[in-house]
């Protein structure tokens, strides 16, 4: 009974795991540009353009016509996260009304003034992107001056003041906070986009679940979808542990963190990508690639080739990629096979010497250029051969160690780093510049670290 019990229970939590893919960590530093979201809508420059046009259905206000918004002060935007909600947002503002009084002379309203609403974030149900939504739009005096006469009765022109007030600024301010917002929401439109890597394939940011706001940031969690150009989606293997930011990082700054599972899925679209066939015979330092070089470290191919023939070198990875992650260092693991033939006469195709199993590592390094990450790779180290097939008969493959060592680095890393050179796409959101990016190998993920400027 307590077996079952306990096989319950980890099916429960193993179920509760969050799937491996990609966090992201908004800071205030980058939802902070909801102020400049406003500076480049315009949008209250605009509201005070339509405040004096007439708008069907609005009541004209009594006391005072020809109604004109001016001046309006560059605006002071504060922003707070709301646990669990969103942000409240505080917009500090001001702006001159004018219009013909109640006494017939032109009047001037000078007003300081708050704007305060809190800002939901939601997921939309038809497109799945996040979505701000205003609530409880307040328009909060601050001071107000007027050109009114100073002999009228005080009563009279606060009553007026704050009668005319409380019609004009709601209908003209809150408003703007909601065009505000459909601005920044246009931001995330493109975040759910397929986006390709290269042409085997693509990758789709899909949120998995409704963005979560807490006192210091907004977390997005992605499930992304890798799919095949011609074929089906490639699963993301089990990362064995949920991903999790690491600590050290500055209070309201933001990052991205994608895991070894999503970064080994892509990799798996550029597989074929990686498969080479090379027909030089002078490769970089190497010696010249012939019967006779090999020969050197197993004398049955100068038994079989006694005049000297080029060598054609075909390398097949028949296993998807694996990249592995740990802390400052990462790996990309290949299993493939290695054959070599002998080029003959024109017309008589090649005669295979023979097939080695290979696995080796490369050390992979880590950029990002037109807001794609880029990866460029070095031989770590030769981990197994094994021979497969030879028509030389049977040798000691471990005999070629250091020349197939030598091989790789030389003529067969640079057709790796040609292939990786398409990039991997990051999620496209507020128009953030990923090049600014610091990046950082963590335990089963690479982290960066946003920065605006």
């Amino acid at each position: 009974m307590l077996r079952i019990l306990c096989l319950a229970l980890c099916s429960l939590l193993s179920g509760a795991r969050a799937d491996p893919g990609a966090l992201l960590r908004l800071g205030m530093d980058v939802m902070n540009q909801v102020q400049s979201a406003m500076d480049e809508s315009h949008i209250l420059e605009k509201m005070a353009a339509e405040a004096g046009k007439k708008q069907p259905g609005m009541k004209p206000i009594k006391g005072i016509t020809n109604l004109k918004v001016k001046d309006v002060q560059l605006p002071v935007i504060t922003l707070n996260f709301v646990p669990g909600v969103g942000i409240f947002q505080c917009v500090a503002t001001g702006m001159t009304i004018t219009g013909k009084s109640f006494m017939g002379g032109n009047m001037e309203i000078i007003v300081v003034l708050n704007i305060t609403a809190t800002n939901r974030l939601l997921q939309d149900e038809e497109t799945g992107l996040p979505t701000f939504k205003s609530e409880g739009c307040e328009v909060i005096l601050v001071n107000v001056k007027t050109n009114l006469p100073s002999n009228m009765l005080p009563k009279v022109v606060n009553k007026f003041l704050d009668s005319t007030l409380h019609k004009v600024l709601p209908g003209l301010m809150c408003p703007a906070i909601d065009a505000v917002l459909v601005y920044v929401n246009r931001k995330w439109a493109n975040l759910s986009d397929p986006m390709p890597v290269g042409q085997m394939g693509t990758v789709k940011y899909v949120l998995a679940s409704t963005p979560a706001t807490t006192a210091s940031y907004i977390q997005v969690d992605f499930s992304p979808v890798v799919q095949q150009q011609k074929g089906k989606a490639i699963k993301l293997a089990d990362a064995g542990a949920a991903l999790q930011f690491p600590g050290g990082y500055a209070e309201g700054s933001s990052q991205l963190l994608v895991s070894a599972a999503l970064l080994t899925a892509e990799l798996a679209l550029l597989r074929k990508s990686f498969n080479a066939d090379i027909r030089e015979t002078m490769i970089g330092e190497l010696p010249p690639q012939t019967t006779v070089t090999l020969a050197g470290f197993i004398p049955a191919v100068a038994k079989a080739y006694p005049k000297s023939k080029p060598l054609v070198t075909q390398i097949r990875i028949n296993k998807p990629p694996k990249l592995t992650m740990n802390p400052g260092k990462s790996l990309l693991h290949l299993h493939g096979t290695l054959k070599m033939s002998a080029a003959q006469q024109q017309g008589k195709g090649l005669a295979s010497i023979f097939v080695l199993e290979a696995h080796f590592n490369l050390k992979v390094q880590y950029s990002v250029r037109e807001n794609r990450l880029q990866m460029a790779t070095t031989l770590d180290r030769l981990l197994s051969l094994a021979r497969k097939s030879s028509s030389i008969g049977q040798f000691n493959e471990k005999e070629l160690t250091g020349f197939i060592t030598d091989y790789l680095q030389e003529a067969y890393i640079p057709v790796v780093n040609d292939a990786l050179q398409v990039g991997l796409p990051l999620p496209d959101f507020l128009a953030m510049n990923y090049n600014l990016a610091q990046l950082d190998i963590v335990e089963n993920a690479l982290l960066l670290d946003l920065k605006l400027d």
